[in-house]
């Protein structure tokens, strides 16, 4: 066989294995986002009732996934434990790219003195630890699904702001920018119009891998006994719950646990993607 016929198919196993290195991991986010969102009308049963009489229960066609401590269903949990899961992680880093975007575009162009106070305001927070910044905020905010969102949300701007500050230095001085600023344009203009596009797509892949980390700090928090308070499910508190039963019902801590790592795993592996068509430079490394 000829090296020209050999090279179109080197580009379509490339191209099978990108598809199915895509598909699955955006197929498992789908199903859990489609899961959360549609959970009142699917049908199941109530997260929070309670039949010890049926405890501790293990997968079966009654219970698809087993009951836990207190004989609750299982599926159920894990599936409205998504929705909890969802909105803490979409809306913490969502809330913390708005304040630590600002800061570090802004840092980015203007430089000098704002660049200064952006940098030690973002090295101030970073010098916390974020997990103990995380139980001083909720322990003195209080347990709820809203103040442990704005805690998360707050540790998540030194990050924001880092990527954005640093893609806002890498665009500052392209010749379309300066030719913006040659022509009079003002620095509104120039930052919605040239800067923000170009910062977008990189802020959008970072996004991605931040809602996988407050995922996980938000299963922290619960598994600490200071995330959301019970009796409404988190995939973190689940966990907590199971391992006092580990011995004899392995599957109350296992199952939420394996659902955490497989959603986590699949955000990072589709914003690697997103940043590789972002930076493809980034790719070979």
């Amino acid at each position: 066989m000829s090296a020209s016929a050999a090279e179109p198919t080197v580009g379509v196993r490339r191209r099978r294995h990108l598809s199915w290195a895509l598909a699955l991991p955006l197929g498992w986010v789908l199903l859990v986002a489609i899961l959360a969102i549609t959970a009142d009308w699917l049908g199941l049963p109530d997260p929070a009732a309670q039949e010890l009489i049926q405890r501790r229960k293990p997968p079966s066609t009654e219970y698809l996934l087993g009951t836990d401590n207190l004989g609750r269903d299982m599926l159920s949990r894990i599936i409205y434990g998504a929705r909890t899961s969802l909105i803490v992680g979409i809306c913490a880093p969502f809330l913390g790219f708005l304040i630590g975007g600002a800061i570090g575009i802004s840092a980015g162009y203007f430089r000098g003195k704002i660049d200064l106070l952006a940098v030690g305001f973002i090295d101030v927070l970073l010098a916390f630890p974020a997990l103990v910044l995380a139980l001083t905020f909720t322990a003195y905010l209080g347990q709820s699904l809203f103040n442990v969102t704005l805690a998360l949300g707050i540790l998540s701007i030194p990050a924001a702001a880092r990527v954005s500050r640093a893609n806002t230095l890498a665009w500052a001085n392209r010749d379309f920018v300066l030719a913006a600023r040659t022509i009079g344009a003002s620095n509104w203009r120039i930052l919605t119009r040239e800067i923000l596009p170009n910062v977008l797509p990189a802020m959008f892949a970072f996004w991605l891998v931040a809602i996988s980390v407050i995922i996980v700090a938000e299963g922290a928090l619960s598994f600490l006994g200071l995330g959301i308070p019970a009796p409404q499910p988190s995939w973190g508190g689940m966990i907590a719950d199971g391992r006092e039963a580990l011995d004899v019902a392995p599957h109350t801590a296992l199952i939420p646990a394996a659902v955490m790592f497989l959603t986590v795993l699949s955000l990072n592996f589709l914003g690697d993607m997103v940043r590789n068509l972002v930076d493809p430079r980034r790719s070979a490394l």
